[in-house]
């Protein structure tokens, strides 16, 4: 047993650095008074609306890699403690710590030793006997391999409810200076397969009520920011693509963690969390509310205002669409009005069908008034900020902020 714990503490520290690990979205029925259920609400690293925590084993199955990947703590030359699981290991764990309470699913992933497809075959592996020798139920999200056959691609998106295949840097440019032995088209060409293969399978499945399920919670991937020079804008066009083309549910971003001193990334004192943080914002503006890449970032501005939100930066650069009537504007502009949220704008536009809304309404819609005031016009909201600069604008607006947070400081 210390045996296996020793090789737990080192697979579970080296998973740390794969952000692509939450998941939603499945529906793999419990059948039969088998393990776990990931029916539902599914299982993701948060917690849930009840404050219930659920959470997944986060394992490698090996830091072995034949890979030199300048931005990886596992690549061959890195002088780190290395482990393996067996097949039966990483099963054993997995029902056991479910059996304990301590997770709800797993989360497979692993360095590449021998070559993809050994790899691969042994992580298949794992989520078959899972499935068909202890009747799990739970929740099952595998690495796709990079450059793994089509048969075990296959027969992953079968027993797994979520695949990803990590694409890592934004360009092939940089990809092939920081890991030069790998190719994109052997991380895009598994994606394709994996989204036609699930395309194909859909549209048979209502002829086939008896199919198997074939990957029900989808495609995600990940890709490491500030590790290669690639712009904001850049990161959310292949993102976008990804979205588009690819079907992926999720693209995760790693702010880059210097791991090691090497020519091919930038010599970081610490992780570019803001700039993550601020790409995952743009992520969500483009996913749902309805924002293009362009209007987000484009050529001519190309990076992300670190010092405010996204959507606060396209409103202050488009003032000539603001303020915006709330009782007459579409969904879509209201939308785009900061602090106004998803279900905000969706109470918004039902409310105002039985009644003209004013500043007291939408307080208790929920809508946040000390950043949207300054972008709307309602009943009891005196607004005379149209003389006021985009300058001075964002200046009130962060002055306002800071405010609130020195008296929360100094309060809590």
């Amino acid at each position: 047993m210390s045996k296996i714990f020793e090789k737990l503490k080192v697979l579970a520290d080296a998973a740390k650095y794969d952000a692509s690990c939450a998941s939603s979205g499945s529906k793999r029925f419990n059948q039969n008074k088998g393990l776990g259920n990931a029916e539902g609400m599914g299982i993701c690293h948060s917690y849930t609306e009840d404050g219930r925590c659920v959470s997944l084993l986060k394992i490698l199955f090996t830091n072995h890699c034949i890979y030199d990947c300048a931005y990886c703590v596992s690549r061959r030359s890195n002088d780190v403690r290395r482990a393996a699981f067996t097949v039966e290991e990483v099963v054993d764990l997995t029902i056991n710590f479910y059996r304990r309470n301590y997770i709800e699913g797993l989360f497979l992933s692993s360095g590449i030793f021998k070559n993809p497809d050994y790899t691969m075959e042994r992580l298949v592996r794992v989520a078959k006997q899972l499935r068909l020798n202890h009747n799990f139920h739970g929740y099952i999200h595998l690495k796709a391999i990079p450059g793994a056959s089509p048969e075990l691609l296959k027969e992953a998106g079968l027993y797994a409810d979520r695949l990803s295949v990590n694409i890592e840097l934004p360009s092939e440019t940089s990809l092939q200076k920081v890991a030069p032995e790998k190719q994109y088209r052997d991380i895009l060409g598994p994606m394709n397969y994996l989204k036609e293969e699930k395309e194909e399978r859909s549209d048979h499945r209502p002829q086939r009520s008896k199919t198997q399920l074939f990957l029900p919670a989808g495609q995600s991937t990940q890709m490491i920011v500030g590790a290669s020079p690639e712009s904001d804008y850049q990161v959310l066009r292949l993102a976008d693509s990804l979205y588009q083309r690819q079907k992926l549910k999720r693209v995760y971003y790693s702010g880059y963690i210097p791991i090691a001193t090497d020519n091919r990334v930038p010599a970081l004192k610490a992780p570019p969390l803001i700039r993550e943080n601020r790409v995952y914002q743009a992520d969500w503006l483009m996913r749902f509310y309805q924002f293009s890449v362009d209007e987000i970032v484009n050529e001519a501005t190309p990076n992300l205002d670190l010092d405010i939100d996204p959507k606060l930066s396209y409103a202050l650069r488009n003032r000539h669409l603001f303020p915006v009537d709330i009782n007459q504007a579409d969904y879509e502009m209201i939308l785009r009005i900061p602090g106004v949220g998803v279900k905000s704008a969706q109470k918004i536009v039902s409310s105002r069908i039985y009644q003209k809304l004013n500043i007291d309404h939408l307080q208790r819609i929920g809508v946040v008034m000390k950043r949207a005031r300054y972008f709307i016009k309602c009943p009891g909201l005196y607004n005379a900020n149209s003389d006021i600069s985009s300058k001075d604008l964002r200046s009130l607006i962060l002055s306002g902020e800071q405010q609130n947070s020195l008296q929360l400081a100094l309060f809590s």
